[in-house]
């Protein structure tokens, strides 16, 4: 580090965070985690602990992008972006193109995470390696039209009444259509698909579903009622 790069790490080096910054930079693996799984390899994604500014690499994925694993430094280019946001208040982010220790072209972008007095605690960084091939990129992109593994129907409704009146129709022509639930038995198969989706945690939930199965709201706490007890 240069002697550029040692006044800004003097300005943070004090840091020492909370049982509740911890929390709050933990939280951001599994977002981490999340992201990398959708993007795909093609991105690094690196979080930082600022409170050791010699190891505040706390979880990195891709590292291979930059070699870098877990237990590394923080960036001097993290360093100069920390110390302009003390002094003038800069956005929390900055987007950028970088090269790695080999000289291939990343875009970037880091941003802050501040912690529960609202001091800056961690950086989440995501470098995009951009000689990442079109076909690696649009391979975690692609699936079979109408289905594949990773494959999850899911309701995008502009409202509550949507939301419940698409979720229930799209259980009930599920149950309706499978022969080995008895006729007698299929609401109950109904209201106990759509309690284990948490529809019933939505308000006026119960009146809805009625509504739409055209049965009495009293038939369905019923059902409800005997979900609990089992």
């Amino acid at each position: 580090m240069n002697s550029s790069n040692e006044e800004h790490a003097l300005e943070y080096e004090n840091i020492v965070l909370t049982e509740t910054d911890r929390l709050i930079l933990n939280s951001y693996k599994v977002v981490l985690e999340g992201l990398a799984d959708y993007l795909g390899e093609g991105y690094e994604f690196v979080l930082h602990d600022l409170e050791n500014l010699d190891k505040s690499v706390i979880k990195i994925i891709n590292g291979y992008h930059t070699g870098r694993q877990e237990g590394a430094p923080v960036t001097d280019l993290a360093l100069s972006m920390l110390s302009k946001i003390k002094k003038n208040g800069d956005a929390g982010y900055i987007s950028y193109y970088s090269n790695n220790n080999k000289g291939e072209p990343l875009k970037a972008t880091t941003i802050t995470i501040c912690g529960e007095r609202g001091n800056v605690i961690g950086l989440i960084c995501i470098n995009f390696y951009l000689n990442t091939s079109i076909s690696d990129f649009l391979r975690n992109f692609t699936y079979s039209i109408g289905g594949g593994k990773n494959y999850i129907a899911e309701s995008f409704a502009d409202n509550l009444d949507e939301l419940i009146s698409s979720t229930v129709k799209k259980i009930k022509s599920q149950v309706d259509s499978d022969d080995s639930i008895a006729q007698s038995m299929k609401n109950k198969e109904i209201v106990m698909q759509l309690y284990n989706q948490g529809i019933f945690r939505l308000k006026d939930s119960v009146d809805m579903v009625a509504k739409q199965m055209d049965i009495s709201k009293n038939t369905v706490y019923m059902h409800l009622r005997s979900l609990a007890g089992a």
